[in-house]
């Protein structure tokens, strides 16, 4: 085992950032809500047919294997980022940049678990580490560990906002304990999220997710009076959140303001590069607590964060996948001490704790396999050379669009990368015209499915995307790995209506 050493002070200055210059939002947002403006350009009729014959024909096992899964698991699949059109594929090996179906089919792999690992898949100095520790504690014995100190003493030496940090199961636990200790640090009653993020699935917080305005439509057997005090802001609107915090002053107060730092969906609807400053000055303004839900953007931005970027400190951070380097138990809290200590642990009395707990939650398995991470993101400069490989990416698919004059619109936050061909996620819900609701929901599910066609094209050409519209890069996304990702876009783009 490694000796421990005195914890140092907080650094996250001194290190570089994944976004050498941010983008120019009001440019990227006009491109957007014109694409969403045009008619859909879909794959052509026989192009996309020979795309899904791809399924039918190479990926046999996986079928197979799938509809045999559906008859004991619900859909077939497990995971949130599985459910793929026309099937989930199943697969068997993951390393650095690729991965490998059941059939053999070799994939770039632009999905990377949703975004933990910003090292590329399965690295070796991680296994090894697990492996050892694996062959003496093993995964876990519900008992303190050195690694959950060292995990946590590397967060909070890295990340400006953190003093303290807790471990969890997820990202979803974080987001529960976070709106918990608002509510007990202030004694005010209201959450205030930003429209179209997702905070994890618990009853509060399944509020206004994926579109802003959606409210309780995608909650379904959620009672709605779980929403009673779970508000939502539309993102840039930094007018619509100070209404609602000044109303909020007259009938409880507002406990917290919760978003992610660069856009709901991490990012897919961008912000102004000083929204969050504003955001900050709302909170103090109105006595609330910021809680930045970093589970995208902690490390993969930087070693300090979003926050670190934009030079913007959180009361309370939501840490996610990459805590635990893409092993289970991927979670946790951090913050300012202050709000932290509201925090209980085990049974303790005195002063009221905000009750959070898991027993796997910070467990050995999953505490040095973060560690070990961190050390490697922070040694190698994985964050900035992921972000380099973000910036060729969005910079080749711009050229791509550009050359066979498509409305697609790409742009990137670092080694987060969008491409965007129908914006099924860019549009609202216009409750103030209710007659539009309809049209508008049915134009969404028309974009959407032609989403998951595109994503299946990628899929058939050997591009994992997430959903066909986002696309994570790593440290192992090599020039002539995204060369060759390159080409293969531009084969699906070739294919597409009007080309």
């Amino acid at each position: 085992m490694e000796p421990l050493t005195s914890q140092t002070p907080n650094n996250s200055k001194q290190y570089p950032f994944a976004i050498k210059e941010y983008h120019d939002t009001r440019a990227v947002m006009d491109r957007l809500n014109k694409l969403i403006s045009l008619p859909i350009r879909g794959l052509k009729k026989k192009a996309l047919e020979n795309y899904l014959a791809y399924f039918d024909t190479r990926c046999i096992k996986s079928k197979i294997q799938i509809d045999e899964a559906k008859k004991f698991i619900p859909g077939g699949v497990q995971h949130n980022l599985a459910f793929n059109y026309p099937f989930p594929l199943v697969f068997t090996k993951a390393l650095g940049a690729h991965l490998w179906d059941l059939d053999g089919n070799k994939y770039i792999d632009f999905l990377q678990a949703g975004g933990p690992t910003l090292l590329g898949s399965n690295p070796e100095n991680v296994r090894k580490k697990v492996i050892e520790l694996l062959n003496t504690t093993g995964p876990v014995t519900g008992l303190f560990h050195e690694y959950e100190l060292k995990l946590a003493r590397k967060i909070t030496q890295c990340m400006p906002g953190v003093d303290m940090f807790r471990m969890l199961g997820s990202g979803t636990e974080a987001d529960m304990a976070a709106i918990r200790i608002a509510r007990l640090a202030t004694k005010k009653k209201y959450i205030l999220k930003m429209g179209g993020a997702y905070h994890g699935w618990s009853d509060q917080l399944a509020y206004g997710i994926r579109l802003p305005g959606t409210r309780h439509m995608e909650a379904h057997g959620v009672p709605k009076n779980c929403f009673k005090y779970t508000q939502e802001f539309f993102p840039n609107d930094i007018n619509s959140l100070e209404k609602k915090l000044w109303r909020n002053k007259f009938r409880g107060g507002t406990a917290a303001v919760l978003m992610e730092p660069i856009g709901p969906e991490s990012g897919t609807r961008p912000l102004d590069k000083d929204f969050n400053s504003q955001v900050r000055q709302l909170c103090d303004q109105y006595g609330a607590l910021l809680i930045f839900d970093e589970v995208v953007t902690a490390f993969r931005l930087g070693m300090g964060g979003a926050q670190g970027f934009f030079d913007v400190i959180p009361d309370l951070t939501v840490l996610g996948k990459i805590i635990a380097g893409g092993y289970p138990s991927a979670g946790g809290l951090g913050g300012k001490k202050q709000y932290m200590e509201y925090l209980a642990a085990g049974i303790q009395s005195g002063s009221k704790k905000a009750l959070v707990g898991g027993t796997m939650a910070a467990n050995p398995l999953s505490s040095v396999a973060g560690y070990v991470t961190l050390c490697e993101l922070e040694k190698t400069n994985a964050p900035v050379l992921a972000g380099l490989a973000g910036d060729r990416l969005t910079r080749g698919l711009g050229r791509l669009i550009k050359k066979y004059n498509l409305p697609f619109v790409a742009f990137n936050q670092g080694s987060i990368c969008h491409l965007e061909t129908v914006g099924t996620m860019l549009f609202h819900i216009p409750w103030s015209r209710p007659w539009k609701i309809p049209g508008t929901i049915k134009n969404i599910h028309a974009r959407k499915h032609v989403m998951e066609q595109m994503g299946a094209a990628y899929m058939a050409e050997g591009i994992v995307s997430l959903a066909g519209s986002r696309l994570y890069t790593s440290a192992a996304d090599t020039d002539e790995i995204i060369d060759d990702a390159l080409t293969r876009f531009e084969r699906v783009f070739q294919k597409v209506e009007g080309v």
